[in-house]
């Protein structure tokens, strides 16, 4: 064969390649929008970042008192940060940043996954001949409100349309009417600008996939907020455009379970409007969770738990306590957290048997926090001291009638402290599967709640402390928990030691709400002393406690918090791995 002849035959056979695969001529390959989902938070603490947030958080239910009365409503911006909600926070927040050096490292943390998620993937597209674009998305973020689902949505309200001339309605406060004046830096046009969604649609995806750690990968009524609010940035924009644009689909939830369960009456429905009329009842079996099931999800949280356990104590003698926040009240209609975190939590189980086959399967259990009660001196559902004024335990399984897991899922987690200590173990560890990144969360405010249970001077870095973390202190620990209750009892300074302050029955502090009303968070009756050796096994009828030592019945043993995987680049991997499938059509939700 002449060279002539080669030459066509090799210019047909390209000619074919092309014809049968264009992106090997260069042509012009789909554009996958892919949406990475986070939790969100503040790096630093200002009062706009937390008006940001919180009003970020009600713009999801219309339902709401705030969503209806104070969005949209300038007569109410300046109030804001003066409801129970923010005071507290502001007085938590307080505490918390300057123990950290005053950065939260969670949004550092979470552009790392983003990165290493984005190196990943276009890595792997290449093999696959895809092309992704990227973006990504908060629940709750106080400086980056172009990071907000749909930012103009808060900007201009429900309606869409910006306000009449002489009616200023449009969200465009900067602290105006606050005490100290309006905030420095302060930008009023922060809500008029694109968001994830409208920036990747205008990049020319053809498609969006999202996929969300915001609880670690389980599914949670927070992402399901964004994913609708995602969806009504769709809507206008087909509306506007003329288009036919296909919703985003969730990784996490690529069945569209929670859509599908979603209660039907009345129309409208949210958490806020209480236990809806009509319900939906959707089957879990069969709409699966493929991040909460993948066993690399599993191995990186053992690892970040082994990382706290201790190299004096036997496996035999160690306890691990899965500790996880809740979903909101009556979202257990449609939400299946719980049930996801069931599945993660049982993984992590089974590994760590598996990897450590001295432990005992009686040490490992699940915990939640506390919910408020009724009273049944008043008949008023209200915080309580026993449920150590917490209203984060809603641990509601999926479509039951408020039921909390069962077998060793369901302690609190002062129950399983107590459970645990009472087997004897003598090191526990605290895991909280729900978070994937260091946040004041799991740094400050974990360490101390378990502290005020089983005492600060019990913690694993007690004798080497912490001064990366913790910068000059060494530590996370505050005085008492909760820090932000007020101080003034009976007209005079509330006691918050253990032991008491020289008057009989002054620690606790007593009830300073009236009993015809609700104890409110600031009721110093729910604070606890964080002490030496904490308030489990302790009964201060039987002495004083000993700051050198336990006495009575107190733990004798160390605890840890566990720290999260981070910058671990198979986080990213995990992800990538599912968003490919996703792009691929391995999860078609038809």
């Amino acid at each position: 064969m002449d060279l002539k002849k080669i030459v066509r035959y090799f210019v047909l056979f390209f000619t074919l390649v092309c014809v049968c695969w264009p992106t090997s001529c260069g042509v012009v390959q789909e554009k996958i929008g892919v949406i990475f989902v986070v939790h969100g938070g503040m790096s630093e603490y200002n009062d706009q970042y937390l008006w940001d947030a919180g009003l970020q958080q009600f713009s999801f239910d219309p339902n709401h008192s705030v969503y209806k009365l104070a969005i949209w409503n300038p007569a109410q911006w300046g109030l804001v940060m003066q409801v129970e909600s923010s005071v507290k926070f502001q007085r938590k927040y307080l505490f918390e940043y300057p123990r950290l050096g005053n950065w939260d490292p969670f949004h550092d943390i979470t552009d790392l996954q983003f990165e290493d998620l984005k190196a990943q993937l276009n890595e792997m597209g290449e093999t696959e001949g895809l092309t992704f674009e990227y973006d990504w998305a908060a629940w709750m973020c106080g400086e980056c409100p172009a990071n907000y689902p749909y930012p103009r949505f808060i900007y201009y309200g429900p309606d869409g349309l910006a306000a009449p001339e002489g009616d200023y309605s449009d969200v465009t406060y900067c602290g105006e009417d606050e005490p100290g004046g309006a905030w420095a830096g302060c930008n009023p046009e922060r809500y008029n600008v694109d968001g994830p969604a409208e920036r990747l649609l205008k990049k020319g995806v053809s498609r969006i996939i999202m996929v969300d750690l915001t609880v670690g990968g389980v599914r949670f009524g927070k992402t399901y907020d964004v994913v609708q609010m995602t969806k009504r940035v769709i809507d206008d924009w087909n509306e506007e455009k003329g288009t036919d644009f296909p919703y985003p689909l969730w990784v996490n939830d690529y069945t569209n379970l929670m859509e599908r369960s979603f209660p039907s009456l009345p129309v409208g429905w949210t958490r806020s409007s209480g236990l809806p009329e009509e319900d939906r009842e959707v089957p879990l079996d069969g709409s699966p969770n493929p991040i909460a099931e993948d066993l690399l999800l599993a191995t990186l949280q053992v690892e970040a738990i082994e990382v706290s356990l201790s190299d004096t104590v036997s496996d035999a003698e160690t306890g691990i306590i899965l500790l996880n926040h809740a979903l909101h009240d009556n979202n257990e209609y449609f939400d299946p957290k719980i049930d996801d975190t069931l599945i993660l939590n049982k993984n992590i189980k089974a590994q760590l048997l598996a990897d450590h086959p001295d432990m005992i399967p009686g040490n490992i259990i699940g915990a939640y926090m506390g919910i408020k009660e009724v009273n049944p001196e008043n008949g008023l559902e209200e915080r309580t001291r026993e449920m150590r004024g917490e209203a984060l335990g809603y641990a509601w399984l999926y479509e039951s009638d408020k039921e909390l897991p069962p077998d060793e899922w369901g302690y609190r987690y002062w129950e399983a402290l107590e459970y645990l200590k009472n087997r004897d173990v003598k090191h526990v560890v605290i895991g909280f599967p729900q978070i994937v990144a260091d946040s004041v969360l799991n740094l400050i405010e974990f360490p101390n709640q378990i502290a005020q249970e089983i005492g600060y001077k019990t913690w694993k870095k007690w004798e080497t402390p912490d001064l990366e973390t913790y910068p000059g202190v060494g530590h996370p620990f505050t005085d008492y928990w909760g820090n932000w209750v007020d101080t003034e009892c009976d007209g005079a300074a509330c006691c918050f030691t253990m032991g008491g302050c020289g008057t009989p029955g002054d620690y606790p502090p007593a009830r300073q709400a009236p009993l015809d009303k609700k104890r409110d968070d600031m009721d110093p009756s729910l604070a606890y002393e964080v002490s030496e050796y904490g308030h489990l096994g302790y009964d201060p009828a039987l002495g004083a406690p000993d700051s050198d030592g336990p006495v009575q019945d107190q733990y004798t043993g160390t605890w840890a918090m566990y720290r999260p995987p981070n910058d671990d680049q198979r986080i990213a991997e995990l992800m990538a791995n599912h968003v490919l499938k996703a792009a691929l059509g391995e999860y078609d939700t038809d």
